[in-house]
């Protein structure tokens, strides 16, 4: 509940919660707790109706969408979804190894989460953490032949379930402009993190970042021959 300054005596008194705020109030109170009279007070942008309909919508993208992925994923392959893209992500590795800070920044996580899941994915062989020479404390990780075919073998399912939940309902222009919101948005959420790149970027060769986004899929079709390709891309 809002509260305003009582300039006779200094006590602040409580704004009934029916009572209309003007905008040079509202104005006031973003304000009055940054401690700076001084400087001009931006001015909040609220959502006009089409804007708050398209950011409801697209809630179901951000929080059902993964949710329904994981559950089937988890159903289908017993992987979660997080598990599914850390292995996808080191199966389109040349050498199917990354460094782990790299792997952290395509699978938009943090390092303590991406170590107790590659952790709990090491305990079942389907991948292995190795130091790596020289200076610093840098580990990479490796997608073992166990792990490479439970990626190839969830690969389907996965790509099934994107379709049903996503892609089959949309017509040709839908798609496009599907592509064209992801690009902004992906471009956006990059303009305000500066450092993010350079953080990704590690030495020596080891599973180099190339720019792109979190990977969330592998592949459409499962190589020819398994032992020397790497899932591809939907």
């Amino acid at each position: 509940m809002a509260s305003t300054a009582d300039e006779t005596n200094g006590r602040r008194r409580r704004r009934p919660r029916n009572e209309p705020t003007s905008e040079a109030t509202a104005r006031a109170d973003e304000g009055s707790g940054s401690g700076d009279s001084t400087g001009p007070v931006a001015e909040t942008r609220w959502l006009n109706g089409d804007e708050l309909a398209a950011w409801l919508a697209n809630s179901a993208i951000m929080i059902s969408l993964p949710a329904a992925l994981d559950a089937r994923m988890q159903r289908e392959a017993q992987l979660t979804f997080f598990e599914y893209m850390v292995l996808s992500v080191l199966s389109e590795q040349p050498d199917r190894t990354m460094q782990m800070s790299a792997l952290a920044a395509r699978t938009a996580a943090s390092l303590s989460r991406l170590s107790h899941v590659v952790g709990r994915l090491e305990k079942r062989e389907l991948l292995a953490r190795k130091r790596i020479p020289g200076s610093g404390r840098r580990t990479a990780a490796t997608l073992t032949e166990a792990g490479y075919d439970v990626v190839v073998a969830a690969a389907p399912g996965h790509v099934a379930a994107v379709r049903e939940y996503l892609i089959d309902d949309l017509g040709p222009q839908e798609l496009a402009a599907l592509r064209r919101i992801g690009a902004a948005v992906d471009a956006a959420i990059k303009r305000g993190q500066p450092d993010a790149g350079s953080a990704a970027s590690p030495p020596g060769g080891m599973g180099a970042a190339d720019g792109r986004s979190p990977t969330i899929h592998p592949a459409s079709q499962p190589p020819a021959d398994t032992s020397t390709a790497t899932p591809r891309r939907p």
